[in-house]
């Protein structure tokens, strides 16, 4: 018997869109993502795809995250933290805790595996840092 999802296509939606909202409006993040998404409504579905693949396990994303953000030039442990922010503040919209907590644990293994990757990337021959040592835990 398949499990069913924890969360409608509709929220993925609304959660990608909000949360991206938040991101253009933010002091920091918002000039990162400006200079490199050109297209935003094509950046939004592709998004929109690859939660779903997560949490809904649609099989509707491709891609490789990993070689865009490491092409980024100048990123900071707490601009992933802040992004990771920004996205629990989104995630605070929803009243659908199993959503909210797949959601948020996805996010942080994101977060963290992109910061690692982009570390190793630009200095090999130095130990990976966390991100978010001051961030609190999931609330979720």
């Amino acid at each position: 018997m398949e499990d069913a999802p924890v969360c409608t296509e509709e929220e993925i939606t609304t959660l990608v869109h909000h949360f991206y909202r938040r991101v253009r409006q933010d002091a920091m993040l918002g000039p990162i993502f400006d200079d490199h998404i050109h297209d935003w409504d094509k950046h939004l579905e592709h998004m929109v795809r690859f939660w779903s693949s997560l949490l809904r396990r649609t099989g509707t994303y491709s891609g490789a995250p990993m070689p865009r953000h490491i092409a980024l030039p100048g990123l900071k442990g707490p601009m992933f933290a802040h992004w990771l922010s920004l996205f629990r503040d989104t995630l605070d919209e929803f009243d659908n805790p199993a959503f909210t907590s797949m959601a948020e644990d996805f996010a942080r293994r994101i977060a963290r595996s992109l910061w690692y990757g982009y570390q190793i990337s630009h200095q090999p021959d130095q130990p990976v840092t966390e991100f978010d040592t001051h961030v609190p835990p999931a609330q979720y």
